[in-house]
């Protein structure tokens, strides 16, 4: 007898705009075809939002304002206080797993009213440096990285100044933070999350492939963006860090595929992969 796949959903935050994010995170899922179907919602452009029948989400980054009030965005809001709600009152192993990246992570934060989200004083782009809080070393989707490691950072906004009672009431914890800036004398942003067991997000984008990111970067037009937006130091160094087994790739290997691992594991579901 066959044993039934755990169904995911995709949903799509990219405003129709074209991105490098929504294949990276659809070959991960890919990876546990044996053990996973999924479909993909396309959430901003075509207000198409999946039901409470999957087990699995998956809320990708996207460009604009985690602040704009769109049509999707209520329906988007209740599926996932839908969720958390079925979380509250159903056994461990029936729970939805839920992860949110970069746009997804700032909007639901918003919601949650965890912190102050505001635009930052000019874009953080690139491969850097995110630090681990206590909470994070034992946390199960960043425990087997290095502190600090490294992922990819692209965002106008970000989350600071966090409303710790707001936190406890939720059962929520902070698990990274951006890196220390001697320099400056700016608040550090939140770059991670954990909601609940269930519900986690990242404010990176632990989706990013090593492999077809650098070789996005090395062709021409998208290398003269960078150098013209944020310079050619920036530039090398990213491309050097892209490749490096202890920076992006590990970072890659282990977030999003350990939060599946996890979520078949809490459903007792065999991995193939």
């Amino acid at each position: 007898m066959m044993k039934e796949k755990v169904k995911l959903a995709i949903l799509d935050m990219n405003n129709g705009e074209p991105n490098q994010g929504l294949r990276c995170i659809s070959e991960i899922v890919q990876t546990f075809h044996s053990d996973i179907d999924y479909k993909i919602y396309d959430v901003r452009t075509k207000g198409e939002i999946p039901d409470t029948t999957y087990d699995i989400y998956i809320s990708s980054g996207g460009p604009g304002s985690p602040l704009e009030e769109e049509a999707w965005r209520q329906p988007y809001l209740k599926l996932m206080q839908n969720l958390w709600d079925f979380n509250k009152t159903t056994s461990k192993d029936q729970k939805k797993h839920v992860f949110f990246i970069c746009y997804s992570f700032q909007v639901i934060c918003d919601y949650f009213q965890l912190g102050e989200l505001k635009p930052r004083r000019s874009t953080s782009f690139g491969i850097l440096r995110v630090h681990k809080t206590k909470k994070g070393h034992n946390d199960l989707i960043l425990k087997d990285l290095n502190d600090p490691f490294y992922a990819v950072d692209s965002r106008d906004w970000q989350l600071i100044q966090p409303k710790l009672t707001v936190f406890k009431k939720h059962g929520a914890t902070i698990l990274s933070l951006e890196k220390i800036r001697t320099h400056v004398e700016l608040e550090r942003a939140i770059m991670a999350v954990r909601f609940s067991e269930e519900f986690v997000g990242t404010q990176f984008h632990p989706e990013a492939d090593p492999v077809s990111m650098e070789a996005y970067f090395k062709l021409e037009e998208n290398k003269k963006v960078v150098i013209e937006s944020f310079g050619e130091k920036k530039y090398n160094q990213m491309m050097d860090r892209v490749d490096d087994p202890d920076k992006l790739v590990m970072t890659y290997e282990t977030i999003l595929p350990g939060f599946i691992k996890n979520a078949l594991k809490q459903r007792k579901q065999p991995i193939m992969s």
